[in-house]
């Protein structure tokens, strides 16, 4: 098509024939409320990690496991007509029914019951593990990497020895001491525990104790004390949080792997590794459920303890943050 045929056929469909008019050209008018509306809504640091948490199903299926468990540790024995200790001997070795719902052991005692209670156990020392690492690790870890020098050498030397003592050694010490108890438990892996948390605090102090925000602090005489509080720490508390989530499990494992041994929980108080240690002779007698359920929720809980640890560390990563 030639140039003066599009010329024509321009003329054709514009008024009187003539150029395109001025008007069809005006600018749009200009509203003030529009000048205000934010497109898309501002969202903070930790709005947008749980919207990216949300994305990451199977971290929130860990999640909802996490709460559906803490919910039957706390609420489940009273759904069970049975106490943790009452032993009725002509129930001994009774499988899954209406009436025990995961079985019986070789005491007539109700698995379901002891199961739960053995979870409250499990829960509790994973908890306390996971907290006293935190205060520990975070204070030790901060001062080491804000001081910087001599003093970060001398702890971190101190750390080194500690991270070096066989953790079997320290516990079947402790329980000579303090004799087996829940207690000598939560001590035995909290004498070490804290280390890794410490060294993450640390590395992360370091970094963070030369940016503007805190050199400024430093400038105006802030006490040291405030500075790791309102500066450091609530920097550093996506690398905490996912240290917290995994050691969690990990105290979980130990405490069951110890009552497995006989070093943990002592009968009649139910724990998982205890029914585990229970059950372990009655494998090739058919009794199955006996070892079935601990072992499996000892399994489900460190797996999702696991896969949110992972989640969370995936949302807390500021280098993802769209």
């Amino acid at each position: 098509m030639s140039m003066n045929h599009l010329a024509e056929k321009q003329k054709k469909h514009s008024p009187a024939g003539n150029d395109i008019p001025d008007e069809w050209f005006k600018p749009k008018e200009k509203n003030e409320s529009d000048s205000e509306k934010v497109v898309r809504p501002s969202l903070s640091y930790w709005q947008d990690a749980w919207r990216r948490l949300l994305k990451n199903k199977l971290a929130i299926g860990g999640l909802v496991f996490l709460i559906l468990l803490t919910f039957m540790a706390i609420f489940g024995p009273m759904f069970s007509p049975y106490s943790v200790s009452e032993s009725v001997r002509a129930n001994q070795n009774q499988p899954p029914s209406l009436s025990h719902w995961f079985g019986t052991d070789n005491l007539g005692r109700d698995v379901f019951t002891r199961t739960w209670y053995g979870a409250r156990i499990s829960l509790f020392v994973g908890l306390m593990a996971a907290l006293i690492d935190f205060f520990i690790g975070v204070i030790y870890g901060g001062i080491a990497g804000y001081k910087g020098g001599r003093t970060d050498n001398v702890m971190m030397r101190i750390i080194e020895i500690l991270y070096g003592l066989p953790y079997l050694l320290v516990v079947i010490l402790l329980l000579v001491v303090m004799g087996p108890s829940l207690m000598t438990i939560i001590i035995a892996l909290t004498v070490t525990g804290w280390v890794g948390m410490a060294r993450i605090v640390r590395g992360q102090v370091m970094q963070i104790k030369n940016y503007e925000f805190v050199l400024a602090s430093k400038s105006f005489g802030t006490k040291t004390s405030r500075i790791i509080r309102k500066n450091l720490l609530p920097n550093t508390m996506g690398p905490i949080i996912v240290q917290m989530t995994l050691t969690v499990p990990t105290a979980i494992f130990a405490e069951a792997f110890l009552s497995f041994l006989g070093l943990g929980i002592q009968s009649p108080y139910a724990s998982w590794g205890v029914m585990a240690n229970d059950a372990l002779g009655t494998i090739l007698s058919g009794h199955w459920w006996r070892l079935f359920f601990p072992a499996f929720f000892i399994s489900a809980t460190m797996f999702a303890f696991n896969v949110l640890g992972d989640g969370l560390q995936d949302a807390l990563d500021p280098k993802l943050r769209r």
